[in-house]
């Protein structure tokens, strides 16, 4: 005759069950964690950017595409990005700290301190060599940005009051008359977006791609 069952866990054959069932469970808790992780993978890491991806491209073409600057056929800059100018007859940028100037690898800010020495050097050196480029007496109040660098150090922007006292310079070297130069500033004035977010600005690039086209630049 076959032994009456038993649930002694010293039996073999209960310890063997016992562990059967423990895999058994164990799988059915990992097969729908696994799942989820794959689903959610799939769904989040290719669906979902390919899908934003697509209604940026629709819906925002310039923006999804760099914002970039045509002239001539040719791509010379983004509306997002700022870059170096530096000759006289051109509207110049704020500081940058990035890299060497602008440059779109190496964004970032200076991380000074408000007590740190090095910053107060740095401004009453932007605001000397600004006051000298513009012709603006030694003791002339400068815009806060053309003297300080943007977080980014990528800011494609300056403040009207900026390219307001750059003008004068910008005429003389480009055989304009203040006025004219000043419409220039005055069209490509953007308000605060969406009516109340930040400040009044000025696109640097378009700027000076305007006022080459209006009058080409003779300075090398």
């Amino acid at each position: 005759m076959k032994p009456p069952p038993t649930n002694d866990p010293l039996d073999p054959a209960v310890r063997h069950n016992t562990n059967s069932r423990d895999c058994t469970n164990w799988f059915e808790q990992l097969r729908p964690a696994v799942a989820s992780f794959a689903w959610l993978t799939v769904i989040t890491g290719c669906i979902f950017p390919l899908v934003l991806f697509g209604l940026g491209r629709l819906v925002f073409p310039d923006q999804a595409a760099g914002s970039l600057v045509m002239n001539a056929q040719a791509v010379v800059g983004s509306q997002l990005i700022g870059q170096s100018f530096s000759q006289p007859d051109y509207f110049l940028p704020r500081p940058s700290a990035a890299g060497a100037g602008y440059d779109g690898g190496s964004s970032g800010g200076t991380n000074l301190g408000p007590s740190n020495p090095k910053l107060f050097q740095d401004i009453r050196q932007f605001a000397g060599d600004y006051r000298q480029a513009n012709g603006l007496a030694l003791d002339a109040s400068v815009p806060i940005d053309a003297v300080t660098r943007s977080g980014s150090g990528l800011d494609p922007h300056i403040s009207p009051e900026n390219a307001a006292l750059q003008v004068p310079r910008v005429a003389r070297m480009r055989g304009l008359s203040e006025d004219e130069v000043r419409s220039f500033v005055a069209e490509h004035i953007q308000g605060r977006q969406l009516g109340f977010l930040g400040q009044p600005r000025v696109s640097v690039l378009d700027l000076n791609l305007a006022l080459d086209q209006a009058a080409p630049s003779h300075v090398r």
